[in-house]
Order: C-alpha cells, then structure tokens, then sequence
C-alpha cells in the first residue's frame, strides 16, 4: 500500500490499516528506522511495578478503554491469520 508524506512530513495510515490493527485516534506511535525502513508500532501505555502479596504486578498509570467483544474477535482473527 502507498502512502504520501505530505511536506510537512506528516502521513495519515490509511484506514484499512489502522482497522486491521484495531487503532484508533488519537493514539501515540512509535517511529523507528529498521534496515531502510520506517517502522511503526504503538506506544507503551505508560505503567509501574507494585509488589502485591510479594508478587510483582505491572500497573499502567492511565487505564485505557476496555475493549469491546468485536475488538477482542477481531485480535484473534489477526493471530490466527
């Protein structure tokens, strides 16, 4: 798929895209040169260890939305592929 970076430098991910890997606006990504390549992927959710019951826990400082069904589905249909 072609995409334009207009001279600003900014591209839009074309919504086919952007469905297929269940991103929404607005969302933070992360941009790396890999091997001549642009290589995008979404951002960590920003998160702290917490010792409880004496096992380490990973929380995120900001919960994101819960995930519908249809997002859930739509996950394992794409590791399935």
């Amino acid at each position: 798929m072609r995409i334009t970076i207009d001279p600003s430098g900014r591209l839009v991910v074309p919504k086919r895209l952007r469905d297929e890997l269940g991103i929404a606006g607005p969302t933070e990504l992360e941009a790396e040169a890999r091997d001549g390549s642009i290589e995008l992927t979404v951002a960590d959710v920003p998160s702290r260890l917490e010792d409880r019951a004496g096992a380490p826990v990973i929380v995120a400082d900001d919960l994101p939305a819960p995930l519908t069904a249809e997002e859930v589905r739509a996950a394992v249909d794409r590791v399935r592929r």
